[in-house]
């Protein structure tokens, strides 16, 4: 797991905030990707949440340059092998389980599973993951909750993902125990919709400017 784990936080450590992204046309993918990259957010999380969702990671992950995709809202062993033939270069899952645990071990790319107690925290240790997601993170207690996780669980690192916009994101992001957050707001729909890709640009430059 260490080789992947290198690969996965060399993605997430790209940048603070990991667009996550639902497609509702793949034509859409590429200009909304390059706008992304151009603001400076290189890892894009495309969710498997509409029927153009593999077609937008094979297109982001083909024609733009910089651009890291990824599958997001991957819930099983099928899901994850689709999203890898796509070109996703990461897989993220809003929870786990044994048959999607054994996927990503059979697999040279990483997953970013979803955990929100310590018993689910726990369980992926034991299977030898110690990057998460943190999901949904405002729902389940927000950064204070995930603030009290860093004592026991010292080693874990998380991305949380959920209700989380740039009023809050510096919140998760000073906690030592997460080390990117995700976040919808840097495409919202209405941009999208409207070809606004210098808006998506300038709102993916706010993101990035987070850590500054």
């Amino acid at each position: 797991m260490t080789a992947k784990t290198d690969t996965l936080l060399s993605v997430l450590k790209l940048q603070p905030v990991v667009p996550v992204l639902i497609v509702d046309d793949a034509k859409d993918a590429v200009p909304l990707a390059r706008a992304l990259v151009k603001g400076g957010l290189k890892a894009i999380e495309v969710t498997m949440r509409t029927p153009a969702a593999l077609d937008a990671v094979r297109a982001v992950a083909n024609e733009v340059e910089g651009a890291v995709p990824g599958a997001g809202t991957i819930l099983n062993a099928k899901h994850f092998e689709q999203a890898v033939a796509a070109g996703s270069q990461f897989i993220v899952s809003p929870g786990a389980t044994t048959n999607l645990i054994d996927a990503a071990n059979d697999s040279d790319v990483p997953l970013l599973p979803g955990a929100a107690s310590p018993s689910e925290i726990m369980t992926l240790l034991e299977a030898g993951i110690n990057v998460m997601k943190f999901f949904p993170a405002e729902q389940s207690g927000g950064a204070a909750y995930l603030k009290s996780l860093a004592s026991p669980f010292g080693g874990v690192l998380f991305c949380p993902t959920g209700g989380i916009s740039l009023k809050n994101a510096k919140d998760y992001l000073s906690l030592p125990n997460v080390v990117c957050v995700g976040g919808s707001w840097v495409a919202p729909k209405e941009l999208v919709a409207a070809g606004d890709w210098e808006g998506i640009t300038k709102l993916a430059a706010e993101a990035c400017a987070l850590l500054g």
